[in-house]
Formats: structure tokens, sequence, C-alpha cells
């Protein structure tokens, strides 16, 4: 069993046991969040999709942690000009592991 679930505008594939890193969430380590935007959920041949979330479709996950990604750079050049610029950014993230997946149907 899977189930598709959206959080901080990204949608993610998740089983029970899974670990996924989602846009920062502020929750301590060891909270448990219920993630209620479930887009589909997916159980042998039955398959539900949501319009826009399933009904009675819940989520539990446990917060691991947090963290930064890996370091993007953007640089900037102008033609035949003195102008050069170099910038870093690395996202924040939550660590979540799936512990439970819950559907009414």
């Amino acid at each position: 069993m899977y189930a598709i679930i959206e959080t901080g505008g990204k949608q993610y594939r998740v089983s029970q046991g899974d670990t996924v890193k989602v846009d920062l969430i502020s929750s301590e380590p060891g909270a448990v969040l219920s993630v209620e935007r479930v887009v589909a959920v997916v159980d042998g041949a039955k398959t539900v999709v949501g319009t826009p979330y399933v009904q009675g479709a819940e989520v539990k996950a446990e917060v691991v942690g947090a963290g930064k990604g890996k370091k993007v750079l953007i640089y900037k050049k102008r033609p035949r000009r003195v102008y050069e610029k170099l910038r870093g950014h690395r996202q924040p993230f939550t660590t979540l592991k799936i512990t439970e997946i819950s559907f009414g149907g």
C-alpha cells in the first residue's frame, strides 16, 4: 500500500516505513504529524484518487530531524562589463518517517 501526499506545494509517493525529505516544517524531532492532504491511495489493485484530496485518508509521520540540502551555486555575469556575482543557497528540509497510512475505504 502506498499513498501520494502533498506538502509544501510538492507531491511525494510514500509507503509505511519510508523516510522522506520535505520542505521545512516547524516541528520538534520526535513529534508526530498527521498529513491529511492525501491525493491518492493505492492498495493492491484498488486505487482511490481524490478530487482534489481523498476523504477520510490520513498519513501519520514522525519528525526525525531537520537539515540543509546540498549547496546550489548561482552565478551571474554580464558580457563586456565588469559585473560578476556568485551566490550560494542551501534549501532547508525536514526528514519525516512514515508510520501509518489510514484510509476509510
